[in-house]
């Protein structure tokens, strides 16, 4: 049995395989090619992570949160436009979305006549920045449910969407 790191910065990658109680040796055993050693390089980041790296660790692991952290924080692209999903109780998201989607009824008819001749005028931007901001409020909350569904199927506690379906002949 390894020893457990007392590394302060420790990267999600190690903080996830620790939580599950995994050394490096028995997580490379349930990744394709990978070593004790990648992991390892990987955890404390003295090699690139790679996109299918980080998909084989977060199934692996069954940690979907794996695949945004890396969007949004790794990734350059993802860092402008990857919401920072949060890991939430579902209580808590159906809250904030549902408070998100009250704010847009109440902001519709603006909406509707900001976008009316397909045009936002400079007297219309602050009352479109803060129905955008709403809109945004909205895709994270998205994503946070989202999240939350990926990781239950991972863990099994739900069923996949498709599972059940016959594959076609």
């Amino acid at each position: 049995m390894g020893r457990k790191s007392v590394k302060a910065n420790k990267s999600i990658y190690q903080i996830t395989r620790e939580d599950l109680g995994l050394t490096r040796e028995k997580a490379a055993e349930l990744i394709p090619g990978f070593s004790p050693e990648r992991l390892e390089k990987i955890e404390n980041g003295r090699t690139q992570i790679q996109p299918e790296d980080v998909m084989l660790l977060a199934e692996a692991y069954k940690a979907p949160v794996l695949l945004n952290q890396y969007c949004a924080y790794a990734c350059p692209i993802g860092q402008v436009h990857a919401p920072r999903t949060e890991t939430k109780e579902l209580a808590q998201i159906a809250v904030e979305t549902l408070n998100a989607l009250n704010r847009l009824t109440r902001s519709r008819d603006r909406l509707l006549e900001i976008v009316e001749d397909g045009q936002v005028r400079p007297d219309e931007y602050p009352d479109f920045v803060s129905i955008k901001s709403v809109l945004d409020k909205i895709a994270l909350s998205v994503s946070n449910l989202q999240l939350w569904v990926n990781t239950q199927i991972a863990e099994g506690k739900i069923p996949r969407p498709d599972a059940g379906k016959e594959e076609p002949s």
